[in-house]
């Protein structure tokens, strides 16, 4: 066995382990792990392997399907192999009821205690009593050293005028934090996991707002999640931007139309 299945083997408490590749996304790897006797696993890298397995438990403390923790450590982070393939389509009106169970409002201030990160971006999850200072603070100001200045200035008027857009006191939910299509794992019409977690207590609309960057959320799924406050396009705009600008940091200037595009739909 190389290092790599050794380590694996360790975690699950067996004698060996062989390790193939399963999936490859641009932050993280995957691999199954197969015992002597036949079990197989998922075995995944990533910036925080103990801090994710921590977000898939609270995820499905919720209610809401995740995978199971088999293991982890400050390396890996060993699941169970879930039914289905990614992405909603067809599922949306059982994503409105997994999100639904997901945020559950609780007593909680908004971030999470643990910074994260997507790949070289740190997400700051300081924990703070204000919404509109948590997400001007930690999801829009602290991008604006790594952006073109015409587009910082852009995000620096949307910050000042934040308030007038987004609620102060939203009822806290736990929120996936990276709710695209594929980090919905479902089998015919229901989801069967949610994946890739990037867990904060925040305004329950950001997910759906990251739900429809590269998807669509139907009107099956509004009709099982339940009526938004007026003004969610606005609202939408304002969080979508961060994940815009997450991307054009990470890939550059191909997503900066993108996030100029939801500044122009927020007003600024």
């Amino acid at each position: 066995m190389n290092e790599r299945e050794t380590h694996t083997a360790r975690l699950l408490g067996v004698e060996s382990v062989t390790l193939t590749h399963f999936s490859s996304g641009d932050l993280s790897a995957l691999m199954r792990a197969v015992t002597a006797t036949g079990e197989s696993y998922i075995v995944k890298t990533g910036p925080a392997p103990s801090l994710e397995a921590e977000m898939l438990r609270l995820i499905a403390a919720t209610g809401a399907p995740a995978p199971d923790v088999i293991a982890a450590d400050d390396t890996l982070l060993i699941m169970e192999e879930v039914e289905g393939r990614s992405g909603f389509s067809g599922a949306e009106a059982d994503l409105a009821r997994v999100l639904t169970a997901l945020h559950h409002p609780n007593d909680r201030l908004y971030g999470f205690g643990e910074d994260y990160a997507f790949g070289r971006v740190v997400i700051r999850n300081d924990e703070t009593p204000s919404w509109v200072a948590f997400w001007r603070d930690h999801r829009l100001l602290n991008n604006l050293a790594e952006l073109p200045a015409p587009l910082a200035r852009r995000v620096e008027r949307l910050a000042a005028a934040l308030g007038d857009i987004i609620p102060d006191t939203p009822p806290p939910a736990l929120l996936h934090g990276d709710l695209w299509s594929g980090n919905v794992m479902a089998s015919g019409r229901r989801v069967t996991a949610l994946i890739d977690p990037a867990c904060y207590y925040g305004d329950r609309e950001v997910d759906l707002a990251m739900a429809e960057l590269f998807g669509h959320l139907d009107g099956r799924f509004y009709a099982h999640y339940g009526a938004l406050d007026p003004g969610f396009e606005e609202r939408r705009a304002v969080y979508s931007l961060w994940p815009a600008l997450v991307h054009l940091r990470l890939f550059g200037s191909g997503y900066r139309s993108m996030a100029e595009g939801f500044l122009t739909q927020a007003g600024h």
